[in-house]
């Protein structure tokens, strides 16, 4: 199966597996299974961390240079940040600052795709290793931005227990990752005019981030946020596939799993898992996206699950509708660029819509861009110059358009 099919089904299996296997009624057999612990010092969780505020910074580390992104210098920022259920937990940031750089210059906060469970799938580690899909997806993108001399934050949006699946976590680690760079004084960005862009999972953490701005961190001042191909309703997609066996089921149960770590009392995964589920739990627990596509690879639902009694939970629903952002009722009071396919095979596009006219009506500037493509991907990479040029003009201060 190519690249580009299993981007397609990546977002859509996530709701619609995760929720099925939490409703199958079955004994209890597991708690949650949560990331080894990282080995290094400084990514430990500081014992006063609950003294701490919301963006406050706990450590900064100055990186190698990377071939990939020529002439720029790499940060990375630990921050206090704020679990899904309102607990204190520490974050990280990966910054890159371009040589071309201005103190007060933009600063891009760029939400990246990642799939995976455990420490070596975060951003800050994926760019000291092997692993391509950084490079494949991001890189170009990343550097026009660099190229006109922005500064570049890619906040480990997961955070630390690695709760792929858990959007409403990415946007508040979003912001908070934006609050920490700019208290780092030597980054430059104190004064910097700040956006935010992501694409599919990424998009997901940068609408959230959009929508939970003014609640959470109303003291930002956000020129703009764009987003592409965000899957807007979990719940939809659930009600809208099924639970057939498919060749990346693993990605739908590594986001289950990361919702248990999210709300291991409302989301109790591992306790409706069978020997083989709970085998597959222990093998992608630390996986990024090749360990977990392999742990699940033509398996479904039923071949993982206790039982095939689906019983429905109020609570486990609960879960999914707190990470579907087409039901929560805040908005963004900063400007919009929304894109995506209008033919997109994997996420339902009615609940985008539904969004954007919800997001207008309570007076939201918003200008939706349709790229008619019939593929995840390349409406991603299609759509990114767009995206880019849209970013730029916040930068500049231009009225922001709309085609509410």
């Amino acid at each position: 199966m190519g690249r580009t099919r299993f981007a397609r089904r990546r977002v859509a299996l996530l709701g619609a597996a995760a929720l099925g296997l939490a409703l199958a009624a079955a004994p209890a057999s597991a708690a949650p299974l949560y990331p080894a612990p990282d080995p290094d010092p400084f990514y430990a969780t500081p014992a006063d961390i609950a003294e701490l505020a919301p963006g406050a910074v706990i450590a900064v580390r100055p990186m190698p240079a990377l071939p990939a992104f020529p002439e720029t210098a790499v940060t990375v920022v630990r921050f206090r940040s704020t679990s899904s259920e309102g607990a204190p937990i520490a974050a990280t940031s990966t910054v890159l600052t371009p040589r071309g750089h201005r103190p007060g210059g933009p600063l891009l906060s760029y939400q990246h795709i990642i799939n995976g469970l455990g420490a070596e799938c975060s951003v800050s580690r994926v760019l000291y290793t092997a692993n391509p899909d950084l490079m494949v997806k991001e890189a170009p993108a990343l550097n026009v931005a660099l190229a006109r001399g922005w500064s570049v934050a890619l906040p480990d949006h997961l955070g630390p227990n690695f709760a792929y699946g858990a959007a409403k976590l990415g946007g508040m680690i979003t912001l908070d990752g934006i609050r920490a760079v700019r208290q780092v004084g030597e980054l430059g960005v104190g004064g910097s005019p700040v956006t935010m862009a992501g694409y599919s999972g990424g998009g997901m953490a940068t609408a959230w981030a959009a929508a939970l701005a003014p609640r959470y961190a109303p003291e930002l001042e956000i020129a703009g946020a764009a987003l592409g191909g965000v899957p807007m309703n979990l719940v939809s997609m659930m009600e809208q596939l099924g639970f057939a066996a498919h060749p990346v089921f693993g990605l739908a149960l590594a986001a289950g799993l990361g919702l248990e770590r999210e709300y291991p009392d409302r989301f109790p995964l591992s306790e409706q898992l069978n020997e083989r589920g709970l085998a597959a739990r222990a093998a992608m627990a630390n996986s990024c996206t090749n360990g977990i596509l392999a742990a699940g690879a033509g398996r479904g639902v039923m071949d993982f699950a206790r039982t095939t009694s689906m019983i429905s939970s109020p609570e486990a629903r609960a879960v999914v509708e707190e990470n579907s952002l087409e039901l929560y009722d805040g908005v963004p009071t900063m400007p919009i660029y929304e894109w995506h396919s209008p033919i997109d095979g994997l996420i339902p596009i009615d609940a985008i819509v539904r969004t954007d006219r919800r997001w207008c009506a309570a007076g939201t500037p918003l200008q939706a861009e349709l790229t008619p493509v019939p593929d995840h991907l390349t409406a991603a990479v299609l759509g990114l110059p767009g995206a880019l040029t849209w970013l730029e003009g916040r930068f500049r201060g231009d009225p922001a358009p709309s085609n509410c």
